[in-house]
């Protein structure tokens, strides 16, 4: 399995050029699958600082049953 920091909420904010959801540009939506996992791993450990740089709010998720 891919690991993903996709959270099923696709949105794109075309201000900000990321979706709302997990802050990924859509070049790194569109290559993840192609990544490798040292890819997948920096993209993933940018997203923090990304959202909190862009300004993109959190967006609740409740847990899956």
């Amino acid at each position: 399995m891919v690991k993903s920091p996709c959270i099923k909420v696709c949105v794109m904010d075309p201000r900000r050029g990321v979706c709302v959801g997990c802050c990924r540009t859509l070049d790194e939506i569109g290559a993840w699958g192609s990544m490798s996992d040292d890819e997948r791993d920096a993209v993933m450990a940018e997203l923090e600082a990304r959202r909190e740089a862009l300004d993109v709010p959190e967006i609740a998720v409740p847990p899956l049953a």
